[in-house]
């Protein structure tokens, strides 16, 4: 058997890891220049950095098994802060009940009591399946206006009542007030899945994992960089190879693709009208991210801060001085990202890298984080395709897509960007892995369900600073 993975990122890479470790030929072939797909790092003024932040956590036992296998013993627990930074003002992420009323302010704090109490004895409707009322419903509009309105419309560029509630299903689905304020008091059953206090970061960066994935892989088999894929090549209903940006065809038994769905069906021949039109139905989203190098070692001691300030573009501020000290080398300066995102037609998407830079100092000195520190100098990086619009009803454009796609054989579409899901990097891997095992016939999952409604772990366990520790070990 020979399978051709398109694309070098958590995905693509943990399904070409598991199929090489069982005597599959394999080839990857990756667009650009390097591995780990928005989960990469790359060296930066004598430091390490990652594209943004990227803490690894998961409660899946396999996924667990899998990164501490690839990174063995060279990680370290760190010990998460993220805030909320809004009108010059910090507030613990999640929401803290006495930390937010005291930073909110007396007249602010009532407003959203009110408004929040008012929700309780009239909910507002969610008939439009909208982000805007997901939320209200939950919070209230004050809260609403206030800790989720700016940040998602910058990060999505429509309006959050455009926005689908999928995004908050996802991403937010077990917080509510009421849970909270149940956690704040010590009767909640422990955090929201996605806001743990702790999670294990390798040493080398993020990107550590795929580079030794990649590096594995090609003892066994081949990865391709700067070798983009032009499309998928089918006869009828069956997958039989890949066509190269350069006209190279390259025959195969099976595709794994974690390119953008949009343009895996855009390469498929005979596909009907109404699938074409589903597709570009659907939308990704445009990274930016400017990096800075500044001269001080104690700028603020968050991982990263969301940016709910209306009044700044900027949605993410990454401190990298602050995740383990091994990326930082024996540089005594800070370097920090700043994460815009935009369309491809956006003017902010088209302007030079001095163009950004030069904003991306403005804003962040309008923070008041810098202080009195000296910026030495900036850079740029941007990330084409980055993030699923889940504009709203895009379900259904979706649904579309995955009928046909069932039918194709020798095609296993998985990741953020081939899948079209708002993954984390736990969902990639545990796609990649489900993939192996589907294409060695050892199982059956539903791709699909992977990062919505897939909560059926085989065995939960959690990975600590003396390694995995199983959930019944646990309690």
């Amino acid at each position: 058997m020979k399978v051709c993975v398109i694309g070098a990122g958590p995905a693509g890479l943990t399904a070409a890891y598991e199929l090489a470790k069982q005597g599959v030929e394999v080839e990857v072939y990756e667009a650009s220049g390097e591995v780990g797909g928005m989960s990469r790092s790359f060296q930066l003024w004598d430091q390490t950095v990652d594209l943004g932040p990227h803490r690894f956590f998961s409660s899946d036992a396999r996924v667990n098994r899998l990164w501490l296998e690839v990174v063995g013993d060279d990680y370290a627990m760190v010990d998460r802060l993220t805030r909320i930074y809004y009108k010059q003002r910090f507030f613990h992420y999640p929401l803290q009940p006495v930390d937010a009323l005291r930073n909110l302010y007396l007249g602010e704090a009532a407003a959203c009591i009110t408004s929040y109490m008012r929700e309780r004895i009239s909910p507002t409707l969610e008939d439009d399946h909208s982000f805007e009322s997901w939320v209200v419903r939950r919070f209230g509009r004050r809260l609403y206006e206030t800790f989720f309105k700016s940040y998602s419309e910058k990060l999505w560029g429509i309006s959050c009542q455009d926005l689908d509630a999928d995004f908050a299903a996802q991403r937010i689905k077990k917080l509510s007030m009421a849970a909270v304020i149940k956690d704040a008091l010590g009767w909640g059953r422990g955090g929201h899945r996605t806001l743990v206090d702790q999670f294990a970061y390798p040493l080398g960066g993020t990107g550590l994992v795929y580079d030794r994935m990649a590096e594995y892989v090609s003892a066994l088999g081949r990865v391709r960089l700067n070798c983009p894929v032009r499309r998928v090549v089918n006869r009828g209903q069956r997958v039989i190879g890949l066509e190269l940006a350069d006209g190279t065809y390259t025959k195969c038994d099976h595709v794994v693709s974690t390119m953008p769905l949009t343009l895996l069906m855009k390469g498929l021949e005979h596909v009907p009208t109404a699938v074409e039109h589903a597709a570009s139905s659907l939308s990704f989203r445009n990274t930016l991210l400017v990096y800075l190098n500044i001269a001080n070692r104690d700028l603020f001691p968050d991982q990263w801060l969301y940016v709910h300030d209306p009044d700044l573009l900027v949605g993410r501020i990454t401190n990298f001085r602050n995740w383990v000290p091994q990326i930082c080398g024996s540089s005594e300066n800070s370097i920090v990202s700043l994460e815009y995102w935009a369309n491809d037609g956006d003017a902010m998407w088209n302007e030079t890298d001095d163009q950004l830079i030069e904003r991306a100092k403005q804003e962040f000195r309008a923070t008041g984080l810098l202080g009195d520190a000296k910026i030495l100098e900036g850079a740029v990086v941007r990330v084409p395709k980055s993030y699923p619009v889940y504009a709203r009803g895009y379900q259904s454009h979706l649904q579309v897509l995955v009928d046909h796609l069932r039918e194709m054989k020798g095609l296993t579409p998985i990741g953020r960007y081939g899948a079209f899901k708002y993954n984390n990097q736990d969902h990639s891997i545990l796609m990649g892995l489900l993939a192996a095992e589907q294409i060695l016939n050892e199982g059956q999952q539903d791709l699909w369900s992977v990062n919505t409604d897939y909560e059926s772990y085989q065995e939960e366990a959690t990975i600590t600073s003396s390694g995995l520790v199983m959930a019944e070990a646990a309690s």
